[in-house]
């Protein structure tokens, strides 16, 4: 018998209960087709996937659409439902007779595109290879139960190779601040006061490598729930939106520039213009503190020698400065609460007074 040392076992504990814990995040597997004749249909899915969701899907699927580019991976949420949507043409020859294209979508909990993409790719080689959803739903089910599939044939996957954290510094705050420069505050300001952005530009993959960046700007939430990176302007979408406090929502529709409605803060990210609306301008009045913190984040991003880790971390040690004063402010009141009277006392600049204010209603430290 060989005995472990107690590090040994103590990684293998580890490992068992991180394989467990992000296994379980995986809710369903799906498989979409287009045939010969042009028709796209849903073809299988394992456990089950609502008819709700399936419409929202299959929206989602670049199949359903007529003379489109074809996106190889797409991912987004749909109530606080994460899905991860992997697009393939079939080349001959395959067991896929009457094929051209498919589609493998996971439902999740939790956001790690990278993960979903490699655990996708070695999905779509089994399903090509055998032409048949069991031997998926087999890789399927020895990752949820292992946390493992392994094949020599079509590649292998382990889920604990994508750390969630990994996921959450994906995206790139320097190219934010390269296209946005000192505008980066008006997003900066947004996130932190729980505003709705609305992102729009006609490429997906651009908005998906855009808005995934701008939670990195409240790191100190770690929320990336916030991220709704690919609607459509449809009742079922929107209703779900509406129902969050405050987003990061993209679109390829150039018509949600019309529905304001829907955001306070408008991007325009083909034009690179950022445009706050008319409700929210009173909250996201601009005043010194910003331009001093806007400068603080042009000045990390523009640093060749920092990462965007360290750019992320950077921003959030300044976060954290606002916050603290802020709870010292709220410890001298009733209850730790503030109240406007509690912030005049102190004679801030009028923009600074009302940013204070706006953000303990936000981080639930105000007086009601």
């Amino acid at each position: 018998m060989v005995y472990k040392s107690l590090k040994d076992q103590k990684q293998l504990n580890v490992d068992k209960e991180w394989n467990m814990a992000t296994s379980e995040m995986m809710l369903s597997l799906g498989l979409i087709e287009k045939d010969v004749n042009a028709d796209t249909l849903w073809v299988w899915c394992y456990p089950s996937i609502s008819a709700d969701l399936r419409e929202v899907l299959l929206r989602k699927c670049c199949l359903s659409l007529n003379n489109q580019v074809l996106h190889t991976f797409v991912f987004g949420q749909y109530c606080r439902t994460w899905y991860y949507i992997t697009t393939v043409e079939v080349q001959e020859p395959t067991a896929l007779k009457k094929v051209t294209h498919f589609t493998i979508v996971i439902t999740a909990k939790d956001f790690n595109p990278e993960k979903y993409a490699a655990f996708s790719r070695v999905l779509c080689r089994t399903y090509i290879k055998h032409g048949s959803p069991v031997k998926m739903m087999e890789c399927y089910i020895a990752v949820l139960t292992k946390g493992i599939c392994q094949s020599d044939e079509n590649g292998s996957f382990l889920i604990k190779d994508y750390d969630v954290r990994k996921a959450y510094l994906a995206g790139s705050l320097k190219d934010v601040v390269s296209q946005f420069g000192m505008e980066t505050i008006i997003l900066y300001t947004a996130l932190m006061l729980k505003k709705r952005v609305v992102v729009y530009h006609p490429r997906i993959e651009a908005l998906l490598e855009f808005t995934r960046a701008l939670p990195g700007l409240v790191w100190h939430r770690k929320d990336w729930s916030i991220l709704h990176p690919f609607v459509h302007l449809y009742d079922n979408e929107l209703e779900n939106l509406k129902l969050c406090t405050g987003y990061v929502a993209g679109f390829v529709d150039p018509e949600v520039r019309d529905r304001s409605d829907l955001f306070d803060v408008y991007v325009n990210l083909l034009d690179s213009e950022i445009t706050v609306s008319q409700n929210a301008k009173e909250a996201m009045a601009m005043g010194k503190l910003h331009k001093e913190i806007g400068n603080f984040i042009v000045q990390a991003a523009e640093d060749t020698d920092r990462t965007d880790a360290q750019v992320i971390k950077d921003i959030s040690v300044k976060t954290k400065e606002i916050l603290s004063n802020l709870i010292s402010l709220a410890d001298e009141a009733e209850n730790s609460k503030l109240t406007l009277e509690t912030l005049k006392q102190r004679h801030y600049p009028p923009a600074t007074e009302n940013f204070l204010f706006h953000l303990a209603a936000a981080e639930q430290l105000l007086k009601i």
